[in-house]
């Protein structure tokens, strides 16, 4: 399909600051948007505390010391008397929660760690998505930019020309109002195109860092495989996000099931005591009974499994929804495909057969000077709106390519 051609990128830079301006391609856009940008350092950020926490998932809780004075008298005759009886104890005890809980909580550190890595796949997607639209963004407000500035070139050139014409009296004095509204309204354009190409600079500097940016190299392709995206709908970022909340949600059951199980604990101590009778050794150790699980532990693990299915139930809504926006989608770009293709090959080859017509009448005397400045303008409009419906469908490809293909991330 061919294309309107735009200058190269010397002339690109004279559009920013020279001393500013920095030249980036498609690709190293993508790249760059996933290397630095502060929303994928946050999600790596996280995934790196999951997996610090995740060594310590299933270790025994810390132990205990226990001290203190055990069997002093506080009533009778030999109240407050340190002897008989009465020692100084100090100890140590350690609970030992059952290996269903370890192994549980070895299963939701495991489920964190794929959720944040789900994070960090999404964080990188959602990135490269911004940035390539941005791209996309600057590179054609800056063809559209040298489409008007041609036009506005064209058309000053032939002011002189008018003002001799009023000046011989071969046109009428109005003529040369009417070409400077046709100027005003080119210039109009090209204050709207330098403001989408500031707000694209500007976008693309939040996942670039760049400031200024020029975008350069060639244009991402119109072209896509449906099929071939179709099939991977199912290992989009979303549902891979939604598939690792799934994952924590059936680790969060088997945590709730494992308090069926007892825990026990052992704790051994030392007595001191006066001595004539002797100090004191002791091992105690305790169980945990879960006797009314019915009321208690039941209770937890039926909520945990309603949460479980309540994911999965969310990870179906979205593979759905992720299949109607694909087929909305997939309708924009042939829509934004067929507008552009019929104004490429159908009003293009007309504006501009208009335009040297009018010229070609013009230099026989044949035709008004304002018939060939509204030819130029028109055309210029043209090729302005042509490159909207080409962005429109080279952004419809991208994005298509972009959402629906880059799960490997």
């Amino acid at each position: 399909m061919k294309r309107i051609c735009w200058t190269a990128l010397p002339v690109l830079l004279a559009i920013a600051p020279a001393s500013h301006a920095q030249s980036v391609g498609y690709e190293e856009t993508l790249e760059a948007a996933v290397s630095g940008q502060p929303q994928v350092r946050t999600s790596e950020l996280r995934l790196d505390a999951r997996r610090e926490i995740a060594e310590a998932a299933d270790e025994l809780p810390d132990p205990q010391l226990r001290g203190g004075i055990r069997n002093l008298p506080v009533t009778g005759p030999d109240i407050l008397d340190p002897t008989m009886m009465t020692m100084v104890e100090i100890g140590i005890e350690q609970d030992f929660p059952n290996l269903a809980e370890r192994r549980a909580r070895a299963g939701i550190a495991s489920a964190d760690i794929d959720f944040a890595s789900a994070q960090l796949a999404h964080a990188r997607h959602m990135a490269r998505l911004g940035a390539g639209r941005a791209w996309i963004s600057l590179a054609y407000a800056q063809r559209a930019d040298l489409v008007v500035g041609e036009a506005l070139d064209e058309i000053e050139r032939l002011v002189p020309l008018a003002r001799s014409s009023v000046a011989a009296g071969t046109a009428r004095p109005g003529e040369s109002l009417e070409i400077r509204r046709a100027v005003l309204e080119v210039e109009d354009a090209r204050t709207r195109i330098a403001a989408e190409r500031e707000a694209a600079q500007a976008r693309l500097g939040r996942f670039i860092g760049a400031e200024n940016a020029v975008a350069s190299g060639e244009i991402p392709p119109v072209d896509i495989q449906a099929e071939r995206l179709r099939a991977t709908l199912e290992y989009n970022p979303e549902i891979i996000l939604a598939a690792a909340q799934v994952r924590q949600a059936d680790a969060a059951i088997e945590l709730a099931r494992s308090d069926l199980r007892p825990d026990f604990s052992v704790g051994v101590s030392y007595g001191v005591r006066e001595r004539q009778y002797g100090d004191l050794f002791s091992v105690m150790g305790t169980v945990t009974l879960p006797l009314f699980s019915k009321k208690r532990q039941e209770p937890r693990i039926a909520a945990a499994r309603s949460e479980a299915a309540a994911a999965r139930e969310a990870q179906l809504d979205e593979l759905r929804a992720l299949e109607a926006q694909f087929e909305a989608d997939l309708a924009a770009w042939r829509s934004a495909f067929r507008q552009w293709q019929r104004a490429t090959e159908e009003l293009l080859p007309l504006a501009e057969s208009r335009a040297e017509l009018e010229r070609a009448s013009f230099a026989a005397g044949r035709a008004e000077l304002l018939d060939v400045i509204e030819a130029i303008k028109a055309l210029a409009l043209l090729r302005i709106d042509i490159l909207e419906r080409e962005e429109a469908t080279v952004e419809a490809a991208a994005n298509l390519r972009l959402t629906y293909r880059e799960h490997h991330l």
